[in-house]
């Protein structure tokens, strides 16, 4: 593969490293990922930590965390350069966490580049902070972590240069994208100079931006930035509110998105809705359906509960398989990567009503005549039925035209012309090529 970028849209595989322990261990799973057609591998930072231990509160971004060492005595460039390479032998690019808005309280940069930082009022380093939007009073600090000042000033470019330093470096080693964490926290003419450069690197390069939780407004200053991918919220959805389709038509324009039942920031997806399988199928299904991209953190495939940490999770966290939907989850991955509408961001509306238990998707492309919809039950009691020719009408083709390419069901199941059934809590997905309409 070499430093190839896959051209379908992102499916990744989060390999929390923590979870997993050295560098070694993590190629020792690069078979299963691989197996289950992901075509991407995000690792959170694997960098030395701060005093608070935490992955995303950085010390020094060119050393490696102890865990990640292990017992090598390569070093931490032979370590990634050897990962990165296993993982292209099985068709993988791999991704990094690049966490620029701050680094640790405890970072040498701290003292050796004051300028660098924002501080209070007595001179003290500023630490970020958090104000829930639902109790002005419930104030989170992050008192490990040191806010990065990027107002226009001469210190900034000097602040660049290092960061384009360690780009380069991890272009070098050959990773093929960066996920860029809190990215609306750094200016947007910030990251295009960065994107730039890196694109100058390697033309290939991806970068993906997290911007969960953040105002339109500071998302859309990234509009020119040059951002590949966006993360999006559907995992926040309830299948029946209007927010989430008006998000992704705003997002779009700006750049496609990625869509998650679960990530390293949230409770794992059985934790919250019980043990029964049907509920992870769903929201994978969902998930993988909704946008360009999707992702799961590892662990999901096999039901667990606890959720990732990152400062405490250890290896000796892993836990017993609740059940193993690994080949299911390469089936949808096969599926998504074989449906090039699913692989791009062209409109998407609801065809059913906001109140019903059946939800409706369509989404069309930009480019083609392709079509594909989904069709997801609510009732987590009930099957409901959807017309066939009510299917038809609402993708615009005569109902001979349509294919089912839900995973595992025959794809003529609607050759009997019998109503569609969908079981409880479960999702059916149609598609009508190019060459159908």
């Amino acid at each position: 593969m070499g430093n190839k970028i896959p051209d379908e849209g992102p499916r990744i595989y989060n390999l929390f490293p923590l979870l997993v322990g050295s560098i070694p261990d993590w190629e020792q799973r690069l078979p299963e990922i691989a197996a289950m057609q992901f075509n991407w591998v995000f690792l959170n930072p694997f960098h030395a930590p701060g005093f608070s231990g935490s992955l995303y509160s950085i010390k020094d971004y060119y050393q490696l965390h102890p865990l990640f060492q292990g017992e090598s005595q390569e070093s931490a460039e032979q370590l990634l350069r050897e990962f990165v390479r296993q993982a292209e032998n099985r068709g993988l690019a791999v991704m990094m966490d690049l966490v620029i808005n701050h680094t640790a309280k405890d970072s040498p940069l701290v003292s050796q580049h004051p300028e660098w930082y924002l501080h209070e009022e007595d001179g003290s380093v500023h630490s970020p902070f958090v104000i829930a939007p639902d109790d002005p009073q419930n104030v989170t600090v992050w008192e490990d972590l040191a806010e990065i000042d990027y107002r226009q000033r001469p210190a900034r470019e000097e602040l660049l240069a290092y960061w384009k330093k360690l780009l380069q470096h991890y272009i070098q080693l050959g990773f093929h994208g960066f996920r860029c964490d809190a990215a609306y926290k750094v200016p947007g003419e910030v990251w295009a100079d960065l994107i730039e450069t890196a694109r100058e690197l390697n033309p290939e390069i991806r970068f993906f931006a997290e911007t969960l939780g953040a105002p339109l407004h500071q998302v859309e200053q990234l509009h020119s930035a040059g951002f590949d991918y966006f993360f999006n919220s559907a995992k926040w959805w309830d299948f029946h509110a209007d927010w989430l389709l008006e998000q992704y038509e705003q997002f779009r324009h700006i750049a496609p998105s990625i869509a998650f039942p679960e990530s390293h920031d949230t409770e794992r997806l059985v934790a919250e809705w019980g043990g029964e399988e049907r509920y992870s199928r769903l929201w994978y299904l969902f998930t993988a359906f909704f946008s360009a991209g999707v992702m799961l953190p590892i662990g999901y495939e096999y039901g667990f509960r606890r959720k990732l940490h990152v400062v405490e999770t250890r290896p000796k966290d892993w836990e017993e398989p609740e059940f193993d939907l690994t080949s299911f989850i390469s089936a949808v991955n096969a599926m998504k990567a074989n449906t090039p509408v699913l692989n791009e961001e062209g409109p998407q509306r609801r065809f059913t009503s906001p109140d019903h238990p059946l939800v409706g998707l369509l989404r069309q492309s930009e480019y083609s005549a392709e079509k594909v919809a989904g069709l997801i039950n609510t009732d987590t009691e009930h099957s409901h039925d959807f017309d066939l020719d009510d299917l038809g009408e609402a993708m615009g083709v005569e109902v001979e035209a349509i294919q089912e390419i839900t995973p595992f069901y025959p794809t003529d199941s609607l050759a009997r012309h019998q109503p569609i059934q969908v079981a409880p809590y479960s999702m059916r997905i149609f598609h009508v090529p190019e060459q159908g309409s």
